[in-house]
């Protein structure tokens, strides 16, 4: 077999059978878990109005599905889309959301139709950092294969409009960005119950930072650099002390101080706060929670067996009792200062975890 783990732009096609790239020779998985899914956050540096949008295909179940969650001003709505994989799998279309790979590696165009639920967008996703491919791997689960997530990470600018309710939000050149993955492997959780040995599994890790900060990309440990930089890939982050704050009622993140050490010695220190009520709450995107979707039945990733099928919510999380029935993994969008810089970037921890860890003084963890 011969394993070099290169990316190509074909890598953002949704053709992956085994933990590989696709320009390696290798056997394809036959665990039904397997993935292959695209999963976005946006949002504008004001603190008006954010995006999670997502989907995934699981080949050996021939089952796909998709999910888009606005959050405009703590008025949070989500849509999932479910429908067969079938045998094209360049078509990544779910009911109203309609993605396309414009460029693979550079820019995708995606799509929510008008509908029940009361928000559509036409965006263009142009990425501005280098992808590096990775795998983390867990223990062996069947046929000799292991869990593993296996992929890419990105940051990038968003163009385009959003519409709720007749309210159209233009997000012009500059006034918009986030991050995205492209990751695919063996899933825990996946299928459900049925798949799982009886059990629902809570996916998730409780300690996602997702933040361009200008001259780097920070994606947990990861640093990605902008295309035009001349850096190899040399960096990472050795060691991150963080000392958050959460809501009393609800263990939801509110402010933190993030402490980096990079491999070379450097560090670097951020100060968080999460603007309102501006968070991407996960589990009405298949993440996250027990049960998952949490007016969908509880499914979980790649359960739903059925015909093609669309459902939706709304909720207020302005409320702290609807931020406390939501939460699990949830994307925070952050005001950060770093010295005499401001941006804004993705907090994602699995909550209640992450204030438990903090309560109890893991290692890296305690209270602001």
């Amino acid at each position: 077999m011969s394993r070099t783990n290169v990316l190509s732009a074909e890598d953002d096609l949704l053709y992956h059978v085994g933990p590989d790239t696709l320009g390696d020779d290798y056997s394809p998985s036959k665990d039904p878990r397997f993935y292959d899914r695209y999963w976005n956050v946006w949002h504008d540096d004001t603190g008006e109005a954010m995006l999670a949008v997502g989907g995934t295909f699981y080949p050996l179940l021939g089952r796909a599905e998709s999910y888009a969650i606005l959050n405009l001003r703590g008025d949070h709505r989500s849509v999932r889309a479910f429908r067969t994989l079938g045998r094209d799998r360049a078509d990544l279309t779910n009911g109203p959301l309609r993605p396309q790979i414009l460029e693979g590696l550079r820019r995708w165009h995606h799509v929510l139709e008008p509908g029940e639920w009361g928000f559509s967008y036409d965006l263009t996703i142009t990425d501005t950092h280098r992808q590096e491919y990775s795998a983390a791997w867990g223990p062996e689960v069947s046929e000799g294969e292991r869990h593993v997530t296996a992929g890419f990470e990105g940051f990038g600018t968003v163009e385009g409009w959003i519409e709720v309710d007749g309210e159209r939000i233009e997000w012009s050149p500059g006034t918009a960005h986030g991050t995205r993955d492209r990751h695919w492997g063996i899933g825990r959780g996946v299928g459900g119950p049925a798949l799982n040995g009886g059990r629902n599994t809570r996916g998730g890790w409780k300690g996602g930072i997702w933040i361009d900060l200008g001259d780097v990309g920070l994606w947990g440990k990861k640093v990605l650099y902008p295309f035009d930089d001349p850096h190899p890939r040399a960096a990472w982050v050795r060691d991150i002390q963080r000392r958050l704050r959460f809501e009393e009622d609800t263990q939801v993140f509110v402010e933190g101080l993030i402490d980096l050490t990079f491999n070379d010695g450097s560090t670097r220190h951020l100060h968080l706060e999460r603007l309102g009520a501006q968070t991407a709450y996960m589990r009405c995107g298949f993440y996250g929670g027990t049960p998952i979707t949490p007016d969908g039945g509880g499914l979980q990733p790649g359960e739903y067996d059925g015909p093609p099928r669309v459902e939706w919510d709304r909720y207020d999380v302005t409320d702290p009792a609807v931020r406390l029935a939501l939460r699990g993994l949830d994307e925070h969008h952050c005001r950060v200062t770093e010295g005499t810089s401001i941006t804004t970037g993705i907090l994602q921890p699995l909550e209640p975890d992450a204030y438990e860890s903090c309560a109890a003084g893991k290692p890296g963890w305690s209270l602001l």
